[in-house]
């Protein structure tokens, strides 16, 4: 479920990368090739995006498909950026959050996305629930699983985790209290991208001049992108990618 994509790079018209490859998430909103669960990404979309000189991003994000909304083309086409997180969203199950519970999720200057689905959903999660201070609970951007996995992440990145091991702290405690679930997660700051594959696809590439791609799946052909390995961690800056296995929850 869902599609997302990570870049961090030259400045460039965000288009380029969401709404330009032939396979890019445009395309996956309804025609994606490594999909396993589902087949239409059509429950709203969202990009998010830095402004040079600037930490704390800017979103736009919507509760329909990505190919019916007419503003998109023209923000893609002139907004500049160095940085981005985009994603379109398939709905583990229906709800009234509309764009609330589309990807990006956002906090001071992070971005975040969820691809995948937490099993038992909600009544799986409430051991964890029960470890967050009431405010936290109570600023959930939507009651969906990925915001309540967004609001286990930043708890972690409170509490002094750097983004790889927020990522990878949640995935493990996730995964021993509901498993089955599908977890890959989507971290940037504007200048690190952190990623875990739990469950799911996920690719990365190296930008020619300097920048890197990470996406749920390639969206092209060149036979420069990297698969990651199911159970895995992966940091990456411009210039350097960095992956680690991910532990199994203890039994």
């Amino acid at each position: 479920m869902c599609r997302h994509l990570a870049y961090l790079g030259p400045e460039i018209p965000f288009g380029q990368v969401v709404l330009g490859p032939p396979n890019g998430l445009y395309r996956q909103s309804w025609a994606p090739r490594r999909q396993n669960h589902g087949t239409v990404n059509a429950d709203g979309f969202g990009v998010g995006w830095y402004a040079p000189g600037d930490p704390i991003p800017a979103r736009y994000r919507r509760a329909g498909p990505i190919w019916a909304d007419e503003l998109l083309p023209d923000l893609a086409r002139v907004v500049r950026t160095g940085a981005l997180l985009a994603a379109v969203r398939d709905a583990t199950e229906s709800g009234a959050d509309a764009e609330a519970a589309a990807a990006p999720f956002a906090a001071g200057r992070y971005l975040f996305s969820h691809n995948g689905a937490v099993a038992g959903w909600p009544d799986s999660l409430a051991p964890l629930a029960a470890g967050l201070p009431p405010v936290e609970l109570l600023r959930l951007q939507a009651r969906c699983d990925a915001a309540f996995l967004w609001a286990l992440v930043q708890h972690r990145l409170a509490e002094g985790d750097d983004p790889g091991t927020a990522l990878a702290g949640t995935v493990t405690a996730v995964a021993e209290a509901a498993p089955g679930s599908r977890l890959n997660l989507l971290l940037t700051d504007g200048v690190t991208i952190a990623a875990t594959t739990w469950g799911d696809t996920l690719s990365h590439l190296a930008i020619p001049g300097g920048g890197r791609v990470v996406a749920s799946e390639p969206y092209d052909d060149s036979p420069h992108w990297t698969d990651v390995p199911d159970g895995s961690l992966l940091v990456a800056t411009r210039t350097d990618v960095h992956r680690t296995p991910l532990k199994e929850p203890a039994t």
